[in-house]
């Protein structure tokens, strides 16, 4: 098999990509992650995926690349990874009683004959109505700056929400496994 690389420097996309038992190095892609002129978040986030990987390609000639992005959408608003505690209470603030879509993206390139898969996973978070308080006492707890949203759903911030609608619960932390495993058998790879 060829070498893997995770174009990512996030630490929660490496735990996901071990849960598969494959070899991989992480290289940190240096892309502009700002989104374009009236871009959607879907587009947004699938573009992002393909910039990282690209990136990464650049340098290595005979590679699987696989890269992820993930955008966050409430009331029109796009939302990014907070980065400090009153942005992440602001941000939770404004999610507190609506649905929250995730787009999670996925590409996947094989550097040696230049095939690229994409694909996205969608999941919509239906945050419970949630006090000063209690977000407060959430972020004081978690720290989740450097998550979109502003929220670790795989720990304490499960219990900000009121349901979840998506097909991969990996990818609300990051990374969609259920569509790479899928994207790794079409170049004839096998996690199992």
């Amino acid at each position: 098999m060829k070498p893997i690389i995770l174009a990512s420097s996030s630490l929660y996309r490496k735990q996901l990509l071990q849960k598969l038992n494959i070899k991989f190095t992480s290289i940190a892609p240096d892309i502009d992650e700002s989104p374009l002129s009236n871009e959607n978040p879907k587009s947004l986030s699938l573009r992002l995926a393909q910039e990282k990987a690209q990136a990464i390609q650049l340098n290595a000639k005979n590679h699987l690349i696989i890269a992820s992005d993930q955008v966050a959408s409430c009331a029109g608003k796009i939302l990014g990874k907070p980065g400090s505690h009153l942005k992440t209470i602001q941000q939770l603030k404004l999610q507190s009683g609506q649905p929250v879509k995730f787009y999670t993206s996925l590409c996947l390139i094989d550097s040696s004959t230049n095939t690229s898969y994409s694909d996205i996973d969608i999941c919509t978070v239906y945050f419970k109505t949630l006090s000063e308080q209690q977000i407060i006492n959430y972020v004081e707890q978690e720290k989740p700056y450097d998550c979109a949203g502003g929220f670790k759903s795989e720990s304490l911030g499960i219990a900000l929400f009121e349901k979840i609608e998506g097909d991969d619960p990996n990818a609300l932390v990051g990374l969609p496994l259920i569509k790479l495993t899928s994207l790794l058998e079409k170049l004839g790879i096998s996690v199992l």
